[in-house]
């Protein structure tokens, strides 16, 4: 038989296998389906990352990340149900299915990974972990705080990385620890403590949320490196696949200098096939996922690109915090997507 006879039939059944229906959706984005909406663990409140507003609107970074999986999924950025956790609560939410994903500035380790059933899908945050204390004390480096009282939150790993750093340098810490992060504050002011332990994001909300900010000095040193992201259960791939890629869609969109501003014209003018290809109109990439072709597209139109999200909340706009690590790997930064093809 002539081998370009059947060209053609090769190109139709590439074709349709490139727009048939997905094969599998997983479980979780079924039961989400059926729920009519993402359950989102988020922290009790830090503000600029997860901390209701005073009408109630859960505001801040991780609040956005929730949004973006809940546009994905729905086409609809308000179809989330955010589910207030502690430090020690967030993990058993999320393997009892109290929630379907966690979005609250938990660090990405190795023990987490291996040993509680969960999945780490991407990392959405570089930070570090940091102390803050009173400018009163005059101290300029973790290193002069020797027999120090340093509080921290209880279940997070702070305690073991700041005992850590002490050990290698002499340094030798009394640590309390609390429940949740206004308790950490409480103290702090009260001065039951001489600083608190956290991540940058936490140091800098506490800071943010002090009568006198300008009172408090976060301190340079960096404890430990630490990349916060996305949380799912074990056993559910697709679910997790598009969790990741939820947040991949809001890197892209920076790339490609995509913004909630002009994503609606580009869809209209645009004529880059990565472009078109991201915002779904071509190639139906993603529906593997059982979501629509346009689901980047949605994400950019109500949530907005990686860049301008951060600064609307940990940024300028919201806690102040450089961009640091979190600039695209074009601009130095460690933020990068997966191919989009």
């Amino acid at each position: 038989m002539r081998h370009d006879l059947l060209r053609p039939l090769f190109a139709a059944a590439a074709a349709l296998l490139l727009t048939a229906a997905p094969a599998f959706a997983g479980p979780t984005l079924d039961a989400v389906r059926r729920n009519g909406h993402v359950r989102c663990g988020v922290s009790v409140g830090i503000a600029h990352m997860s901390l209701a507003d005073s009408s109630g609107r859960w505001q801040g970074f991780d609040a956005e990340m929730c949004r973006a999986v809940a546009t994905a999924v729905f086409g609809d950025a308000e179809k989330v149900r955010f589910v207030p956790t502690t430090a020690q609560t967030r993990f058993t939410a999320l393997q009892s299915g109290e929630v379907d994903m966690l979005s609250r500035t938990t660090a990405l380790s190795l023990s987490r990974d291996s040993t509680l059933g969960l999945t780490q899908t991407v990392a959405h945050f570089y930070t570090g972990q940091g102390v803050l204390v009173h400018r009163r004390t005059g101290v300029t480096g973790v290193a002069q705080m020797d027999g120090a009282t340093i509080c921290g939150t209880q279940g997070s790993i702070n305690e073991r990385n700041l005992e850590d750093w002490g050990r290698t340098r002499n340094v030798r810490f009394r640590l309390i620890s609390f429940d949740t992060p206004q308790a950490v504050l409480a103290a702090f002011s009260s001065n039951r403590c001489d600083g608190i332990t956290n991540d940058m994001i936490n140091l800098s909300a506490n800071r943010l949320a002090s009568p006198d900010p300008s009172a408090l000095v976060l301190l340079p040193d960096l404890i430990q490196k630490e990349m916060h992201g996305i949380l799912v259960r074990n056993g559910d791939a697709e679910w997790a696949a598009l969790t990741r890629w939820a947040v991949f869609a809001m890197i892209q969109a920076e790339e490609f200098g995509l913004t909630r501003a002009n994503v609606e014209e580009q869809r209209r003018t645009a004529t880059d096939p990565q472009v078109r290809r991201f915002l779904g109109l071509t190639d139906n990439v993603g529906v593997g996922f059982g979501v629509s072709a346009t689901f980047a597209y949605d994400i950019i139109r109500q949530v907005g690109n990686y860049g301008e999200m951060f600064d609307r909340t940990a940024g300028p706009g919201g806690l102040g915090m450089e961009r640091g690590y979190n600039r695209l790997w074009t601009q130095g930064g460690l933020l990068i997507s997966w191919l989009w093809q």
